[in-house]
Order: C-alpha cells, then structure tokens, then sequence
C-alpha cells in the first residue's frame, strides 16, 4: 500500500465541509496505549464508517436536503490528555484557531456541531465535562460506563450503546437462571472495570447472587505489576467451588489475565465476558485459549450493514492512489503537527484481508448510527423537509434535542472453537428479560454437563437456608416444622401458618384445618350407642317390670311409685348422652348438664328416701319409726323429691347463667384438625352443681352402711350401699380419667361415664329384684320385705333393694 492510509492507530483525520458554516467533529479510539505506530482494526473501521454515514447522508435528498456535512477525525489514543488537544479544536471558533472566552456562549458558533465519540469510557468521562460547559452534543458509540447517564452532569452526552447498568443487569439474570449463584468477579483497573465491576455486585447481591472473591486488574504498563493481588484470586478460586467468574474488563487487561491462567495451566472455568473483550481478536487469538473453558458474554444488537464491506475494500483500494493521500495531505493544513501528529507506518499494510474480522460482529454500526441521530437532530433544528432546509439562521450546539442513552437489546453470545479461532454462536437475548436457546448451548466440559458453581446446594422443597458464616449462598438446608412452609425458594426462615391452617413437615404450602368434633359415626360414638341401647332397654324392661307388678310386696317395698319415678329419670340420664354427638352448639353445651343432673337428682332422691326409711326402721327407737315412716311415705316423701329437684334446679340455671359452657375451636391441639368443643367456664362452679347429687349419695351410703340385717327378711341396705358406692366409683374414677385423656376423647369419657352410672345403680339395685320378680316369687310376700306381726313392727318399711337375702324359710 502506498505510504498514506485512513488511519492510525485508533482512527484517521480528514476535514470537509459543513452545514450552515459549521462542522461535526469525530473521535475514535480503541486502546490505552499511547499513540504508537500500531493499526488499531477497530478505530479505522469506526473511522470508515464514520465517513460512509457521512457521505450517504451528503448524497441522499430525504435527510438535510441541500446541505452537506463535513468531519475532522482524529485519534484519541485512549488518552484523556491525547483526547483534549483535538477537543480545544472543536470548540474554537469558526474560521479561528482559538477559543473565545464570553460570559454567554448562546450565540457562539464553535468550529463544529456535534461530536462523534469517543469510543473509552475513561476518556468520555473528561471530554464529556468539557463539552457540557459550552453544551456541546456528543454521541459516542462505546462509552458505556453508567456514571454518564447523569444528566446534570452531562447534559450534551449521548450514546448509541446502552449503559453498561444493562449489560450488568443481563449478566445477573443469567447468572440466576443458570442458578450459578457463588461466583468471583474481577474488573479491569480503569474507568470502564471499576464501574461495571460496582454494577455487577450491588445488582448480583440485591438478586442473591454471592461474589465469593472479586479484585481488580493493574493495566499492564511497561514496568508495571502484570496482575498484583488477582494472582492469588485466581489460585483461590482455582482451589474452590467457585465454576464462574465475571470478568468487565478491558481486552488488554483480559489478555493479562488469561495469559497467566493458561501459564499455570489453571482449571477450566466458565467466563462470563463483557462486551469490551468478548469480540477482541487479540483475547481470541491468544495461544491456549481453548483450554481456559466455557466464555459467553452479551453483545448489543446492531444491524446488517451490507454495504460496509465494499466501502471499505474501495477505501483501502483508494489508500492506493497518490492523489488520495495529496488530498488528506491538504486537509491537515491549518494544525499544528502535534495536534494532527505524522502517518501511522504500520497502516501502509491495512488491507481486506486483515479488515475482515472486525467487520463480522457489527460493531461499527453504533459509530454509523451516531451520525446519524445527528444528521436527524440537525435536520430537525432547520425545520428540514423533502424540499429543503427554510432556515437559514446559524445552528448553535446547545439547539439540538435528543435523548441521552438508547434501548438496543443484546445477544447471548457463545465462544464455539473451529480450530484455533472460536467462533461466536448465539444462544440467547436479553430485552429486559433474558431468553436461553438451551439446545445451542455446548459447554466445555466433560460429557457437555452443565456446571454448576454454588457454595451449596440447592434445598429441597420444605427447606429453608440457615446460612453459616458472611455470604448468603452458603448455608444449611433446614426442615420446616410442621405447622410451618417454605413460601419461597430462598427463604432463610420458615413462615408460620395461620391459625386456622395447618402443615405437614417440610412443605411448600398450608392447608385449611377441618372441624373435628365428635361425630355420629365415629367407632366410639357407635359403641357407646350400642351401650346406651343395652342401658335404657334395661331401665325400660325394670320400669315395665315394675309398673307390672306394681302391687306386689317387692314393688311396695322398694318405694312403688317412687321407684318408678326413680327408673324414669335413669332413663333421661341415658337420654342425655345423646348431646354429646355432633357439632356442638351453646344449646346442646348447656342442654347437656342440666338433662343430667336434674334426673339424675329426681333418681338419688327416692333412693335417699329409701335408705331413710331402712335407717329410721333399724336404729331410731320405736317410739320415732311409726311418726317417721308417716313423714318419708305420701306427700311428704314427694315434698322431699320436689325440693331436691328445685335445689339442684337453682344451682343448674346459677351455673349457666354466671358461668355458661362456651362453644370454642381450639386450632393447637389437633395437628391437622381444629378442635370444636364445650369449654367449661369454671370448674368450681362444675363441681357445685355436681354437689347436691354427692350429698344425696353420700346421705345414701351414710344411711345404709351401719345397718344390720335381720333374719328372715330381706336386706335391702345391702343393695343401696352397693348402689352408691358404683356411683361414687364411677364418678371419681371420671376425673383422673377426664384429665389425662385428649381433649378430643373428653366427650366420649363423659358419655361413658354417664351410662355406666346408671348401669350401675340399675345392676345394684333393681336387677335383683326383678331377678326375684321372675324366678323368685314364692319370697315376694309381706312377711318378706315388709314384714309381719307386732314383733316385726320395727322393720316395717324397711324395704330396699339389694341382692342378697337371708335366713330364707322354705
């Protein structure tokens, strides 16, 4: 090639032109090393596309129609002080070498109108100030640093990349989707690494995503410390369960860092690139790079320029000719040499053929697209239509409105090896949400297993994250209880369920508690009906039994119509179990004890009537027994029945109306279920409504135990004493019992209870005498139970029921 060529190490320079007296000025660069004889492909390809955009724009008729653009491009060096020179340039004023100093620039006219660049974000950092004061446009198309979206600070940036919060963004929800959440990060000492390095973890730890190690990398500079403290990184996470690393960093930095893992043959890892090395030709083309594992990074979307090769192959074609490079010659003329600096050697030898790989990832189309938002602006500022440009005033920098950052999505790109130079397969996209091609994933590792790179692993469901030590991804699977779930993946304690759910252990959900109360067709409830049916057919066939023989000395002796009326409340008694079953509700809550203790009373007190007339006849003298026998038979034995019944009557209506039993659901004693039942309000008020019964037995028992029998008669204190003490058995039995049993058997131990009360006052009591009834009548005479002649007046009366007799006569 001959010795001219349209660029240096990170661009080329040339001036036309401009619009309304005014120009557009560009930059490009593409390394921090300072400016040397070395191509830089990148730069001269931004710079060429640049100069395409340009020229279509002068030659089409729908975008500023009639005008003409022209450019200045010059070589930033990756340098801020490089950078500065052409940037004094831009803002002198037209047809002047120098800057004019005013207290209001709104009517300055710099020598251009926008600028186009740079490509290093540490570099934009300072021309972008720089512009701002004067509110000079710049759109660059690969500063991406996030720090310049700040609006006050920069309010004439623009950019046609997105900010790298996006590319950050992206790389956490593939982290979380490959669920690689304990990862090492490591960023490029400048600008560009440091930033996207702080992006990347306060977004990965706000997603739960674990940076075990993270460092930064010096750049390499003659002299200068190749790696520092990312040595050690590496071999520490070349020593861990660490299987990612991310690294936003520069590709010379980059370059550093894999030269020195493929040095100290480290083991493979998956790389998660940034965009800055992920297409770098010299990263790519490092010997050994196969060896390093799996890279994939995110590359924005550009589109298809078709026509860019050949412009290029006619640029360089043009390189060729003597009067092209007289021409550039020309147009340096007006700047000093240190600012327009001499021709690059090394691109007498760019060509095609080592063009080519740059042009294959569309890289160039942000620096083309930045001419065009200008071209847009500026011809929105001339009122611009398909005829022409109608104003004719001066456009000044500071008329131009846009937006400063834009929304281009990215791809997944994967490195896929095709000898030694890998190639890039897409395998995803990210638009605000990220999109996996799991089919053209291939990692490189043994048997193409995906890796998985987590400090532990993944709970079950039903368990929650007890971390140990400082990071949140290293942690204990813990089960939750029962009663309790696991409502996300990643909760690191179990969530309590309401009261009226419940769970089993280690779930993921609650479930609704059923009502549990006694029902009908329980086993116990159908056995205790069948104990109920035995018991009252019982008292049934006795009150049958005796409204039969309701004349006979047994019946008269064992109190007639009393004993009757006795065998009828033993019959309610059984009758009053039958509250007990089914959901309970506050009438069957207090319908329950008072349909117990008031027949109940009415029983125990012909009993007591009884076991008064055998003591009166068998232990008072005989002048008291014919005056007491007239008091305890005939109305006033009834007086007495009556009076008990309206005591305990009293005592029944105090307690449900101080102290009613209360239908609760208890939600904690049943794992599954919830508990319906009566609550008793006060025991103590429970045990004095129990009181007037245990008077009457215990008067009962007083008044039969002393008493001796006689000969030839039948005793029937034996068989109240035998009767009151099944009472007393029976219901002290009741409360241990009561107490130590679930609440849930509560009422089936009442209903049992109950029935075998009155099973055992009736098996006392009146079985035998309805034995004798039935296969004993020669001994149901007078003599017998009531006895005869003046001798026996004393055991008159004596009449009661028991089971034994003695002294028969045959």
């Amino acid at each position: 090639m001959p010795p001219c060529a349209p660029g240096r190490e990170a661009g080329s320079e040339g001036r036309g032109g401009g619009a309304g007296g005014g120009r557009s000025g560009g930059e490009a660069s593409a390394t921090r090393s300072p400016c040397g004889p070395r191509l830089s492909v990148p730069g001269l390809l931004w710079a060429l596309a640049v100069m395409m955009a340009v020229e279509e724009i002068n030659n089409a008729s729908t975008l500023l129609p009639g005008l003409h653009l022209g450019y200045d491009l010059f070589d930033t060096c990756s340098e801020p002080v490089v950078a500065m020179k052409p940037s004094l340039v831009f803002m002198a004023k037209a047809g002047s070498r120098s800057i004019g100093a005013y207290c209001d620039y709104t009517q300055y006219q710099p020598r251009v109108l926008a600028v186009i660049g740079p490509h290093s974000s540490e570099v934009a950092l300072v021309t972008g100030k720089f512009f701002s004061f004067f509110l000079m446009p710049q759109v660059s198309y690969g500063a991406t640093t996030d720090r310049l979206s700040n609006r006050e600070t920069f309010p004439s940036f623009f950019r046609t990349v997105p900010s790298d919060r996006v590319q950050a963004t992206a790389m956490v929800e593939l982290l979380r989707e490959l669920r690689w959440n304990w990862v090492a990060a490591v960023g490029s000492d400048d600008e560009y690494g440091r930033q996207g390095l702080s992006l990347f973890s306060s977004l990965a730890n706000a997603k739960g995503i674990c940076i075990a190690y993270e460092g930064l990398m010096p750049l390499p500079r003659a002299g200068g410390p190749r790696l520092g403290s990312v040595q050690s990184l590496l071999h520490q996470v070349n020593h861990s369960s660490v299987q990612v690393v991310v690294v936003f960093s520069s590709a010379h930095a980059t370059y550093s860092l894999f030269s020195y893992t493929i040095h100290y043959k480290l083991s493979p890892k998956v790389w998660v690139a940034s965009e800055a090395w992920l297409t770098s030709s010299l990263v790519m083309m490092l010997p050994g790079m196969e060896r390093v594992g799996t890279v994939l990074g995110f590359l924005h979307q550009g589109a298809e320029m078709p026509e860019f090769r050949s412009y290029v192959q006619t640029r360089l074609a043009q390189a060729a000719e003597p009067a092209y490079c007289a021409s550039l010659e020309a147009g340096r003329l007006g700047l000093e040499e240190h600012v327009v600096r001499p021709r690059c050697p090394q691109c007498d030898r760019a060509s095609p053929e080592n063009v080519t790989d740059g042009l294959l990832y569309h890289q160039t189309f942000a620096a083309y697209a930045a001419v065009y938002s200008v071209a847009h602006a500026l011809h929105k500022a001339l009122l611009c239509n398909s005829s022409g440009c109608p104003t004719q005033e001066p456009v000044r920098p500071w008329q131009f409105d846009t937006s400063g950052n834009v929304d281009l999505a990215y791809d997944l790109k994967l490195w896929v090896w095709r000898d030694q130079m890998p190639m890039l397969r897409t395998v995803g996209s990210f638009n605000g949400s990220l999109e996996l091609q799991f089919s053209n994933m291939i990692w490189h590792t043994p048997g193409n297993q995906e890796p998985v790179s987590q400090c532990s692993r993944q709970c079950r469901e039903g368990q929650v994250r007890r971390v140990k030590g400082f990071h949140s991804c290293c942690y204990d699977c813990v089960d939750c209880k029962a009663g309790s779930y696991q409502r996300h993946p990643d909760d690191a304690l179990c969530s309590k369920c309401d009261q009226d759910q419940w769970s089993p252990d280690r779930s993921t959900r609650c479930f609704p508690r059923r009502p549990r109360f006694l029902a009908w067709g329980e086993p116990a409830v159908l056995g205790l009906l069948l104990l109920l049916g035995i018991v009252l057919g019982l008292v049934l066939l006795v009150l049958g039994l005796f409204t039969w023989h309701r004349d006979s000395p047994l019946v008269q002796a064992a109190g007639g119509p009393r004993a009757c009326f006795g065998l009828a409340c033993l019959g309610l008694v059984c009758l009053s179990v039958l509250l007990f079953p089914g959901r309970p509700s506050t009438a069957s809550c207090m319908g329950q004890q008072l349909l117990l203790h008031l027949p109940l009373t009415g029983c125990l007190s012909t009993l007591f009537l009884q076991a008064a007339e055998i003591f009166v006849g068998s232990e008072l003298p005989p002048s008291w027994t014919n005056w007491l026998h007239s008091r305890l038979r005939g109305p006033w034995a009834w007086l007495v029945v009556l009076l008990a019944m309206l005591a305990e009557a009293a005592l029944c209506s105090w307690y449900l109306a101080v102290f009613p039993p209360m239908v609760i659901t208890n939600w904690h004693v049943l794992p599954t279920e919830a508990l319906v039942h009566c609550r008793v309000s006060s025991w103590i008020s429970f045990g004095v409504v129990h009181a007037t019964n245990a008077m009457l037995a215990f008067l009962c028992f007083l008044g039969t135990f002393l008493v001796q029998s006689r000969p030839g008669r039948y005793n029937g204190a034996r068989g109240l004493t035998f009767a009151m003490l099944a009472y007393f058995i029976t219901w002290v039995s009741y409360i241990p019992l009561f107490a130590n049993v679930h609440m849930v058997s509560h009422p089936p131990v009442q209903m049992g209870t109950i029935l075998f009360c009155v099973l055992g006052i009736l098996a006392t009591f009146h079985l035998p005498k309805c034995y004798l009834l039935l296969w004993r009548p020669d001994l149901n005479t007078p003599e017998f139970f009531l006895g005869g002649g003046p001798s026996d007046a004393r055991g008159q009366g004596s009449s009661g029921v028991g089971e034994e007799t003695q002294g028969k006569n045959k």
